[in-house]
């Protein structure tokens, strides 16, 4: 059994001697803000306490003194206040980490809690009306950290693309196309203005279309010019996610919905009670469901709502058997969520079915201001425009640098800086030197064996603080994806970089002495193999040079 787990069944036999369900509160293992306070600390006595109306420092105390653990395990067992139970490690585990870590591999830190989970998670769904903007690239960001979490602790996930390629909006976006196509061959009318899309992309697209197929657009008004410019612009999407290494599974289109699946999910909530007409239009009783106000689901003139629309759509996923649904939705959403959830416990679905995470909005600073980067007049900033400046790998990291749902000012100085200052270069040089102290290792003649590595030779300070950062990788690898929260990898990366480059300048690698060579050798691979795991769930790549 793994020491993670091995303490989190000693604290499950901890609480069943005193008496208390292990299941009643989550056994949460953290890492110390404190290094002085050990390696691991555990807050459920206060969870234990509140529930029992105790109090958290003899609650601490009851259960640490049932506390077991194997035989070279754990060092010092310590309550402190409020309420915690920290652990310290003894060698031992630390050095036998190091060996799992080179064995697994890619799959070090990985797990199963997900085991027979199926979880869909929706994100970006940008409507395809223009191009990518740089909410919808946190959103990607933050959504595919996400599906790598889940999928990397056993989940099977899904990844969704939602197409609102359906309504009013596609249809004033066709109309705005055929402005610009006849702005081409100078068939203006004076005074006549463009309509609901002004954007210069359209008129970008306007001017590649062939000739023949442009007169056709211009000449047949309603649904094939809208198609075409969805379309167009979603094959833009498509390769603007492509290069931001974001990839989905699958794309659902709305219009799908239209018409049958709609009036179903309508006929669904009039058949179930919970409607009622005013004015000629359809209201779902949402306000009796934790919604602030009841909600339209049919417009007077007959027109489904969009809401009707999400309605059906989710409608879907509870169909297709997923256990969860993970919706990531904009920073103007948060009127949605509680319509939403009520909209769901009439289909019957359980209370934590559907899980929806607001983007937080994003602003671009440039020397202590806001921005203006675009190419296009100033009307708003493409994810094209971004990766173009700072690259992918940046970008990404950037806007999973902080917690998804709170405002990030983006700093476009620091992110253009190519040195240890940018935080995502700090953690890709400790990955690419260790990849260069290795090859420098073998071009003197060091090999190691695993097998055969004395480990014991690792005393140092320095040694068992980078040793103690990687034992922790798999603790907050389940911690990120148990609260979709990829920020905590961005924090761990820096930790994990930091505690590599001081050991680093601190002891010296390669030397004459064989065995301690060997044994740091790999601490060395470990922690590469660990930095490499880490950025990948982030979705960044991990250079082997730099």
């Amino acid at each position: 059994m793994k020491v993670r787990e091995s303490i989190r069944q000693c604290l499950r036999d901890a609480l069943a001697d005193l008496g208390w369900q292990s299941e009643q509160v989550p056994l949460v293992l953290e890492r110390p803000r404190d290094a002085a306070h050990g390696d691991m600390s555990t807050p459920v006595p206060m969870m234990v306490a509140k529930r029992l109306h105790a109090n958290p420092i003899e609650t601490a105390e009851r259960i640490a003194a049932k506390l077991s653990f194997p035989a070279g395990m754990v060092d010092s067992v310590e309550v402190a206040k409020p309420g915690f139970v920290n652990f310290r490690f003894s060698w031992s585990p630390l050095r036998a980490n190091l060996l799992e870590i080179v064995s697994e591999g890619d799959r070090y830190g990985s797990g199963d809690a997900g085991r027979n989970r199926r979880v869909l998670v929706e994100y970006v769904s940008a409507n395809p009306t223009g191009p990518l903007v740089i909410v919808s690239a946190r959103a990607g960001a933050v959504g595919s950290a996400i599906v790598n979490l889940l999928r990397f602790t056993g989940h099977d996930v899904e990844a969704e693309y939602y197409v609102n390629d359906y309504g009013g909006q596609v249809a004033a976006l066709g109309e705005s196309f055929r402005y610009r196509l006849r702005e081409r061959f100078g068939m203006l009318e004076p005074g006549e203005q463009i309509g609901a899309y002004p954007g210069e992309y359209l008129r970008d697209i306007a001017a590649e279309v062939p000739e023949e197929l442009a007169r056709r657009l211009i000449e047949r008004a309603g649904p094939e010019p809208s198609r075409f410019t969805v379309e167009k612009l979603l094959a833009g999407i498509e390769a603007d996610l492509e290069a931001f290494g974001v990839k989905f599974d699958r794309q659902f289109r709305e219009s799908s919905l239209h018409p049958s699946r709609v009036a179903d999910a309508l006929r669904t909530f009039v058949a179930k009670g919970i409607t009622y007409e005013r004015d000629g239009a359809v209201h779902f009783r949402s306000s009796e469901l934790g919604d602030d106000k009841d909600r339209v689901l049919e417009k007077s003139g007959g027109d489904p709502t969009y809401f009707l629309s999400d309605i059906a759509y989710h409608q879907d996923k509870l169909e297709r058997g997923f256990h969860r649904a993970i919706d990531l939705l904009g920073p103007d959403h948060h009127g949605h969520v509680a319509r939403m959830k009520a909209a769901m416990s009439v289909l019957g679905a359980a209370g934590d079915w559907l899980e929806i995470i607001i983007i937080g909005w994003v602003r671009l600073m440039e020397g202590g201001r806001q921005a203006s980067m675009s190419k296009r007049k100033g009307e708003f900033v493409t994810l094209r425009e971004l990766i173009d400046d700072v690259g992918a790998d940046v970008a990404k990291y950037f806007f999973l640098m902080r917690r998804a749902n709170t405002p990030l000012d983006f700093d476009l100085t620091l992110a253009r800086t190519q040195s240890d200052e940018n935080p995502v270069f700090y953690v890709q040089y400790a990955h690419a030197r260790i990849s260069s102290v290795v090859r420098f290792a073998r071009e003197k003649g060091y090999e190691y064996d695993p097998g055969r590595v004395n480990l014991d030779l690792l005393t140092d300070g320095h040694e068992r603080e980078l040793m103690v950062h990687l034992f922790y990788f798999a603790n907050v690898v389940a911690n990120s994806a148990e609260s979709r929260e990829p920020h905590r990898l961005t924090a761990y990366a820096q930790e994990l970089a930091t505690a590599f480059h001081q050991f680093y300048h601190e002891c010296r690698i390669v030397s004459d002495d064989s065995a301690l060579t060997s044994a740091r050798l790999l601490l060395c691979d470990a922690t590469r193999q660990v930095l490499k795991n880490t950025l990948t769930l982030l979705g960044v790549s991990a250079p082997t040079s730099m």
